[in-house]
Order: C-alpha cells, then sequence, then structure tokens
C-alpha cells in the first residue's frame, strides 16, 4: 500500500558512522562488580526508597516506588544485597550526585515471582497502573512515563498512532538492531498501544537506511495478523524526533502548547513497545536496555546492559583505543559528555561514544555571529535561533521567550551548520536553566509572601477574638457585681450594666480598626484632611447626642 509522505522544515545529513555499530548481532554484558542504580530515571516525580542497607533483593525486586501519577517505578536489576542508599554522581551534563540504590550482586540471578499479564481481561487504567509499577518509560530518550502517554483525549478521536523506529542521531544502532532481532516483541507492544487507544491506523516508521529492520517488521506484522502499515521515510535528521515524524507520516503539525494526542495521535519508541510487551507477556519489569558502544573502539557492537552498570565498565567491553578521553552519552548531535566514567547506565542511556581528539578534534575558537540565517534554515521548529542567541547572551531571558525558547528541542542543527562555530544549544541550555531557576525563586517567593499575609490575618483574628473575649468577662463581671448588690439601687446595677455593654462595643470596635485600618490617607492634601476631620466631628457629635446607643463610631476619631 503506497502512502504520501510529508515533509518537516529544516534538518541536516551528518555522516551516520552505524555501519560499525550494527553488523554484529546484540551481545549479552556480563555482571559487573556493583550496580548503581539511580532512583530517578524518568520525567516526573523522585520515586521513593522502599529498601534499605543491608537488605537482600531478587532480580525484578521493587525497589523504588513511583512518586504520583507522572513517576515510574524502579527495580532491583539483579539479585544480591542493598550495600548503600546514598547520592551517587549521575549521568549529567551538571556531575551532580543523585539519590541511587546501590547493589552488590550475588551472582546468583535470583528472580522475583514472575506471572504475565492478562491484559486483555483488564480495563486500560489498570493496564496503565501495571506499566508504571514494571517501570516502563520512554526509552527514546525522552524517558517519560509511558503510562502517561497512553490516555487519549476526551474530544479527539485517535487518529494515528506511531511507532518510531526512525533512530536518526548518528553512530546509535540500538533500535536498529532490536527491530532486526526482536521484530516480534515490537509488533505485539504497538498492539498493547493499540488497544489501550484505540486509534484508525497504527504506522511504524523507520528511515530508509535501515532495510533489514524494515523487513523484519513486515515479517513480523504479517506473522501477528495485524494491519500495521511498516513505513519507509527519507534519512534526515532530526526525522526521529517525535514531532517531526508525526509530521512526516501524518501531515499534522503539533503546537508547542499542546499534546499529541489533542491532534488525534500519539508516538512511541520501538524499544518501549518491545519493553512493554516484555512486562505484560512475561511479568518482566525494565532492568535493562540495549546501548550501541561506539566510537573510538576495536569493536563496535550493541550490548543488552543492566541499568546501573558503571559507564567505563560497560564501554571496557567494546575496547577503548588508548587516546580515548571521555565518553559521550548519546549522539554527537545531542549527547553530552559524561563528567565522570563511574556514572551508572539509566533508561535513558541508548548510546555510549569513546570519545577521542582525532574523532572529534577540538572545535575553532568562537566567532561572533554574521547573522548568515544559516541556522534559522535548518532549524526544524521553525525558529530563529541566531536572535535566541544574542538574547540569551545578553541574558535578556524575557525576549527569549518571547522567541518562543522552549519550543527548542535542542537537536544541535544550528550548531552543526553556524560558521562562526558558536555552541548555540549551550546557549539556549543556559537561558532554559536560568529562566527555571528564576521561577522557582518566584514560587518560593510568592510561597512565602502567602505564608506572611496569612501569619498576619491570623494574628489580626486572635487580637480581635481576645478583645472580644476580654471585653464580655468585663461585662459579665460587672453584671455578677450588680446582682450581688442588693435592691436598694435597681437604677445603679442597669447602668452599670449598660456602661459594661457600651465598653464590650468600644473594645471591638478598636479590633475591627486594628484590622481594617483606612487606606491611601497618607498622601491627602490639607483640603481633605480638613474635610475628613469635619466629618468626624460631625459623627461624633451624632453620637453624643444619641446616650441610648450602645455602638460607638468607628471612625479615626472614634475611642
Amino acid at each position: 500500500m503506497a502512502f504520501s509522505l510529508f515533509k518537516f522544515k529544516g534538518g541536516v545529513k551528518p555522516p551516520t558512522h552505524k555501519a560499525q555499530s550494527a553488523s554484529l548481532p546484540i551481545a549479552l554484558a556480563p555482571l559487573p562488580s556493583r550496580l548503581i542504580v539511580p532512583l530517578h530515571q524518568s520525567i516526573g516525580g523522585m520515586p521513593r526508597p522502599v529498601v534499605a542497607v543491608g537488605d537482600k533483593v531478587l532480580k525484578g525486586q521493587l525497589i523504588g516506588e513511583a512518586d504520583g501519577w507522572i513517576s515510574s517505578a524502579v527495580h532491583a536489576p539483579t539479585s544480591g544485597t542493598v550495600v548503600a542508599v546514598a547520592p551517587h554522581v549521575q549521568p549529567h551534563p551538571s556531575g551532580l550526585d543523585a539519590l541511587c540504590v546501590v547493589i552488590e550482586p550475588d551472582g546468583a540471578e535470583r528472580w522475583i515471582e514472575r506471572q504475565p499479564f492478562d491484559h486483555a481481561a483488564a480495563s486500560p487504567d489498570e493496564v496503565r497502573r501495571y506499566l508504571q509499577r514494571s517501570g516502563v518509560v520512554g526509552l527514546g530518550g525522552a524517558v517519560f512515563p509511558t503510562h502517561g502517554k497512553t490516555t487519549p483525549a476526551k474530544n479527539v478521536p485517535m487518529g494515528e498512532l506511531v511507532i518510531n523506529g526512525a533512530e536518526c542521531e548518528p553512530y546509535m544502532t540500538c533500535d536498529d538492531v532490536l527491530m532486526r532481532e526482536r521484530a516480534d516483541d515490537v509488533v505485539r507492544g504497538a498492539g498493547i498501544f493499540r488497544d489501550l487507544m484505540q486509534p484508525q491506523k497504527v504506522l511504524i516508521g523507520i528511515e530508509d537506511n535501515k532495510p533489514q529492520a524494515a523487513a523484519a517488521l513486515r515479517a513480523a506484522v504479517a506473522a501477528a495478523g495485524e494491519n500495521f502499515a511498516v513505513i519507509e521515510v527519507p534519512t534526515r535528521y532530526p526525522a526521529g524526533g517525535a514531532k517531526q515524524l508525526i509530521r512526516v507520516l501524518t501531515g499534522k503539525e503539533v503546537p508547542a502548547a499542546k499534546r499529541s494526542t489533542d491532534m488525534g495521535v500519539q508516538c512511541f519508541n520501538v524499544a518501549t513497545a518491545q519493553t512493554a510487551w516484555r512486562a505484560i507477556a512475561h511479568g518482566e519489569p525494565v532492568l535493562s536496555r540495549l546501548v550501541t558502544l561506539t566510537g573510538n573502539v576495536r569493536e563496535a557492537r550493541n550490548y543488552e546492559v543492566l541499568l546501573g552498570t558503571p559507564m567505563d565498565e560497560a564501554l571496557a567491553l567494546a575496547g577503548p583505543l588508548p587516546d580515548t578521553d571521555g565518553i559521550i552519552m548519546g549522539g554527537p548531535m545531542m549527547g553530552f559528555l559524561v563528567p565522570d566514567g563511574r556514572a551508572p547506565v539509566v533508561k535513558a542511556t541508548n548510546c555510549l561514544i569513546a570519545h577521542s581528539p582525532r574523532l572529534f578534534p577540538p572545535k575553532p575558537p568562537e566567532m561572533p555571529c554574521i547573522r548568515c540565517g544559516a541556522c534559522a534554515e535548518v532549524c526544524p521548529h521553525e525558529l530563529q535561533p541566531f536572535e535566541l542567541y544574542w538574547f540569551a547572551r545578553a541574558k535578556n531571558f524575557g525576549k527569549t521567550q518571547e522567541y518562543a525558547l522552549f519550543d527548542c528541542i535542542e537537536c544541535g542543527c544550528c550548531a552543526y551548520v553556524c560558521p562562526s562555530r558558536i555552541p548555540l544549544v549551550d546557549y539556549f541550555r543556559f537561558a532554559k536553566s536560568e529562566i527555571w531557576a528564576r521561577e522557582r525563586e518566584k514560587n518560593a517567593a510568592d510561597e512565602a509572601k502567602a505564608r506572611y499575609e496569612f501569619k498576619q490575618l491570623r494574628d489580626e483574628r486572635e487580637k480581635s477574638e481576645k478583645a472580644e473575649r476580654l471585653a464580655k468577662a468585663a461585662a459579665s463581671q460587672v453584671s455578677r457585681k450588680a446582682t450581688e448588690a442588693s435592691g436598694e439601687a435597681p437604677a445603679d446595677a442597669e447602668k452599670a450594666a449598660k456602661t459594661a455593654a457600651i465598653q464590650a462595643a468600644m473594645e471591638r470596635a478598636r479590633a475591627q480598626r486594628e484590622a481594617a485600618q483606612p487606606k491611601n490617607t497618607e498622601s491627602l492634601t490639607p483640603e481633605q484632611q480638613q474635610a475628613t476631620a469635619e466629618i468626624e466631628a460631625r459623627r461624633a457629635a451624632a453620637y453624643l447626642a444619641a446616650p441610648e446607643s450602645t455602638t460607638p463610631p468607628i471612625g479615626e476619631n472614634a475611642p
């Protein structure tokens, strides 16, 4: 069946460097000496640790419980002993620590009791909760909790479900070999997502430089009796971006302020579909992932690596050459140099590239922007990167937001073509982090202000209540004394009670004045002040002319 494909604006065609690692089958990485498992491995809340130092754990046992709906559980990748629950360096450009569960393997690989989950007999919400408990997240790099993406929009029918096998980043081939060797699991996982979202079509998009993967998926679709379309799309970076692939396959453009389900379409990575099927059919939570080990190595290859494996131990399997001076996590376009080789493999680790000056020569010094516009021509989101650069450099973060800074997906196309060798993405990341930091500070200040204002209101209320209690107590005391007095002077007792009532009313008036002082009286003109004084004088005179009144005036000159 022929399909009409669409184009997305911009994009580049960097050298792919994929042949080195795609020629060999998947290999299983050996058990490392220690597993350092970060609890926060997805977008969303930080999972809560449910194990302590000294606990014995089984392979697949829950060690981090999801914190809220947009969060995902974390499990022990192997059996062993928990030796620490403490901060450890994480794979992040900042090099900051994150809370991790450190497990010393016992080598037995003893599993928890595994049972398949009958998703056909379960409700959609039960399936989503099961995927959350199994730790299934987007393995294309975004690591968004998968269960949170499987809810269709209420008012928009699902038109297309897109399974993303494009894998456009250079050097990376983990999805390619996954589709070649485990195509059946990918198709069955796509069927689970289909059952949850009920789309009209299921489209599997693969770049046309992966003919073997496309053939394997077509055979798997036919064997499963599914009506899925396997579509080869032109090879162009970043065609593997979710919005770009949706645009190519469906013609729909997803605005930055909307979820794709609001447009009747959703996108999942092929590895995500495969892990979802393993969780449903075999009761296996996400404990490992395929990682491409490539770059400055003797034998590039794809390995199935346990989560928590130190990156330097994982990369050692490919034989780094002597001039290797670092590790890039991800591809050369969107990846980053890992600050510490002891950082562990996580669910977002799809590729580790051995860095060397030979493969990645130092960039020439940054030169001034010449406003050639090349960055704008290749931006897949039709932004103006040179304008964003100027405002980010000037720390005019308000202007960067006006120019849609947060629409930038940091694909690196702009920096790739920049003749001045400006690291544009670094400037954009800096601007985003500053805006986020200021937003957090503003929210903290707003919360502190709200707490202060609430405290003031509470203090004023307590003062008013105290004054009223004192006035009532005084009136009660006077009344009691009057009652206890002899009946020779009832008029005096009645007068005393009336005086007490007036005093109580005056106390209430004072409390009201303290709680609600007149506003905007500091800048009155002399004429306004004189008029105010005359009004208060008339009010006082009127009060004195009505001695039976028990409610004093509530004005500035009231007693």
